[in-house]
């Protein structure tokens, strides 16, 4: 079983590799790590003592001055030797640099720097090192005005603000998800993935999609208007629309959208609903449930998925692991609604009422045993 530290680990990269490895008991150990580590060497020791590998991500990327940019990252990373020396520990050594080391910038300046000081120290202590070259990363639970433009505009969005574009550039996306396998990959293959007497190496993570902002706002404001006008699930067929969907749901107001009434179609022969307008396909299935049953409590990493009460009286609680907030939502069939679940929410759904409870579920793959992207955690 591996060991695993991660420095920056309550960030936006570092929470996702966490929560990750979390789903893998079997094969990692967690090490906890909070940002105070750096400011006690004692700490820092004890935390660098029990890693087989450490993920230093821990870094400031903005600030109005440049200056305390570069050289709190260097600082940071100058700690982290320090203290794998003092402690004699030889871990793996996995580093988050940018695709902005070739830019004229000092956040890229301190990224490149402290790739050349790791591998300075893989070479003198005959460690392992692997420099991770990223684009810009997107995601859910990205800060909007900090971590990405994607959050941003993802935010602003969903709370009917108005984006704005202050240099249409071309920007190379990488999803979080991706991230976090290369990580993991790495992690995995060890010392085998490194040549003859090599300790270093950089690799340069590709790009997801490379598309100008303007492009990026065009594509979210059409998932707005598809899902909040249309009732729309958009085509999800590439890897990249769905994990930019995915991210897109993930900064409703959840509390105030949902739940989310349908269209009563009313003639005399009776009522049609649409439950759900997909571009892609998926699955569709319903329930039945009788009264005080509890299904789901369960979570998903990558699926969009929907749950429609069209008969009898229903609650819906999320809650986002590693939170502690549930949020609840009661449903009746006499006015047909629907929720659906954010990625890396747990779920369930309770017969509250007297009757049985009808319920349809849709979701955008069809579910495969051998990947079931499907976790167990009660809510």
């Amino acid at each position: 079983m591996l060991k695993i530290g991660i420095t920056g680990q309550p960030g936006f990269i570092g929470s996702y590799l966490y929560n990750t490895l979390g789903l893998q008991t079997a094969k990692f150990h967690r090490i906890p790590f909070e940002d105070s580590f750096f400011q006690n060497c004692d700490v820092l020791d004890e935390f660098v003592g029990q890693c087989d590998v450490i993920v230093h991500l821990a870094a400031m990327n903005r600030h109005h001055d440049p200056e305390i940019i570069y050289e709190t990252n260097i600082r940071l990373v100058n700690q982290l030797i320090e203290s794998m020396e003092r402690t004699g520990k030889q871990p793996h050594v996995i580093f988050s640099s940018s695709i902005q080391e070739e830019q004229d910038n000092l956040y890229g300046k301190s990224k490149k720097v402290g790739r050349k000081l790791f591998e300075t120290w893989a070479e003198r202590n005959n460690g392992l090192f692997t420099g991770l070259l990223i684009p810009n990363v997107f995601g859910p639970f990205g800060v909007p005005f900090f971590n990405s433009v994607t959050a941003t505009f993802c935010y602003q969005l969903n709370h009917n603000e108005t984006p704005t574009i202050e240099n249409d550039s071309v920007v190379k996306l990488i999803y979080v998800g991706e991230v976090v396998a290369e990580m993991i990959r790495h992690m995995e293959e060890g010392k085998e993935a490194f040549a003859p007497q090599q300790v270093t190496k950089t690799v340069v993570l590709p790009h997801s999609n490379a598309l100008k902002v303007s492009e990026l706002l065009a594509k979210l404001v059409e998932y707005k208007k598809a899902y909040y006008t249309n009732g729309t699930i958009p085509d999800l067929t590439s890897s990249f629309d769905r994990n930019l969907f995915t991210t897109f749901l993930c900064y409703l107001d959840h509390q105030r959208f949902y739940p989310a009434a349908f269209k009563k179609n009313v003639d005399n022969r009776g009522t049609f609903i649409e439950t759900i307008k997909t571009l892609s396909g998926g699955q569709t299935s319903f329930s039945l449930t009788i009264p005080g049953i509890t299904r789901g409590n369960h979570f998903h990493t990558r699926k969009v998925e929907r749950f429609a009460v069209i008969k009898g009286k229903a609650k819906i609680e999320l809650r986002r692991i590693n939170t502690r907030e549930v949020l609840t939502f009661e449903l009746d069939g006499d006015n047909p609604a629907f929720v659906d679940m954010p990625i890396w929410h747990t779920h369930n759904i309770t017969n509250i009422g007297t009757d049985e409870l009808y319920t349809i579920f849709w979701i955008n793959e069809f579910f495969n045993p051998a990947d079931p992207d499907t976790y167990f955690e009660i809510v």
